[in-house]
């Protein structure tokens, strides 16, 4: 898990995430009585910035060769469209489903944030933290 691998890198990736849609349930829920698109929008903006930072340092050791407001711009311009995606799920879930309970409206923002995650984690590891010498490809093994 300390390494560099694209598994290493992609397992603290996951414990980034998981920690982030912590942080995005807890304001989620506490937010809910203000409209489940005002808790939507406050909970991604703030699990996205500690994400962002979160995978800056540890994800892909990256403090060096991205500073903070790079990585929050890049990155939270690919977060936008995980904000899309999940405006969009709630949005449904109030036609499909109208009155449905803050958590279950939860469940389907984070699955859809889980679907996201994986195209996410290429897009960071290949653009916005990238190593001066990534190919996308692990270096061959003498």
């Amino acid at each position: 898990m300390l390494g560099e691998s694209v598994l290493a890198q992609f397992t603290r990736f996951v414990v980034v995430g998981v920690s982030s849609n912590g942080v995005y349930v807890l304001l989620f829920v506490a937010l809910a009585s203000l409209g489940s698109f005002t808790a939507n929008l406050a909970g991604v903006g703030a699990s996205t910035v500690l994400a962002n930072e979160l995978h800056r340092r540890h994800t892909f050791h990256a403090t060096g060769r991205v500073g903070w407001f790079q990585a929050q711009w890049e990155a939270g311009g690919l977060a936008l469209i995980g904000l899309g995606l999940s405006t969009a799920s709630l949005a449904a879930m109030h036609v499909l489903f109208p009155g449905a309970p803050a958590y279950s409206q939860v469940v389907v923002v984070i699955a859809v944030s889980g679907l996201f995650g994986a195209a996410r984690f290429l897009a960071l590891r290949g653009w916005v933290f990238r190593t001066p010498n990534f190919s996308g490809l692990e270096p061959a093994r003498q």
